[in-house]
């Protein structure tokens, strides 16, 4: 069944997460509930130790809960197998990291190909999907530069272009501005909300800033594994046509 702006693309319900450690437990998330609508933005914030991190690789599939449940599209996540896990977070899921995490001596083009190569997607496509993942992020004048000649701001976008050069539904973001100065920060994050307000992408940002919080929708905030608040953003910050000059 299709989905409608009001479906809920990922529900969790008293998710928790404890780590052990020579017989030592840390609770990392403690019975966590929420959803997010298909094509929402929203932030999680939170201090150092909050859970914000272990949420984020729960989400992203990366990592399995204690206890709880966790449905994304409506299904159980533990009902899929490993093979659709891995075809899961690579089609259907993007990611977004604070350090870039680029190829070196690798050019833009081929960097934000490096995704199909594990996808179902054909190699005849792959070319065309990656040039105009680049020119979404408007990087189409640096399209066959390399990394060491890009700017921390410019490397985060062409990181942003690889998670959506599969097409994902959901785009997870990691502190995406944690590298870069304000002004870069900016202007990745219009690009962020640009890809949610103009092509519906869901968006999962963790950061600990307020201003970056602020591009959102909706903040999540977690204190001590636990969600504190959960409210609607009353003052969204607009997106600029920034990153385009």
């Amino acid at each position: 069944m299709p989905h409608t702006p009001d479906t809920n693309i990922i529900e969790v319900s008293n998710l928790k997460k404890t780590y052990t450690d020579g017989g030592t437990s840390t609770v990392a998330l403690d019975g966590v509930s929420f959803s997010v609508r298909k094509g929402e933005f929203l932030a999680i914030m939170g201090p150092s130790g909050s859970g914000k991190s272990t949420l984020l690789h729960l989400l992203g599939l990366l990592d399995v809960p204690t206890s709880g449940s966790y449905h994304l599209n409506g299904r159980n996540v533990t009902s899929y197998s490993s093979d659709e896990l891995a075809h899961i977070r690579n089609e259907e899921l993007g990611f977004v990291f604070q350090a870039f995490n680029l190829l070196p001596r690798t050019t833009v083009v081929e960097n934000v190909k490096l995704p199909l190569y594990y996808s179902d997607i054909p190699e005849h496509e792959w070319d065309v999907r990656a040039r105009a993942a680049v020119e979404s992020v408007g990087l189409g004048h640096r399209m066959e530069h390399g990394q060491a000649e890009l700017s921390g701001g410019e490397k985060q976008r062409v990181a942003i272009a690889r998670a959506l050069v599969t097409d994902p539904a959901v785009i997870f973001a990691d502190e995406p501005t944690g590298n870069l100065d304000s002004k870069s920060g900016k202007v990745v994050m219009s690009v962020i909300q640009r890809l949610n307000e103009e092509r519906g992408k869901t968006i999962i940002l963790i950061t600990h800033e307020t201003s970056t919080a602020e591009h959102a929708e909706r903040v999540i905030r977690l204190a001590d594994g636990a969600i504190e608040s959960d409210e609607r953003v009353k003052d969204r910050l607009s997106a600029t046509d920034e990153f385009v000059k």
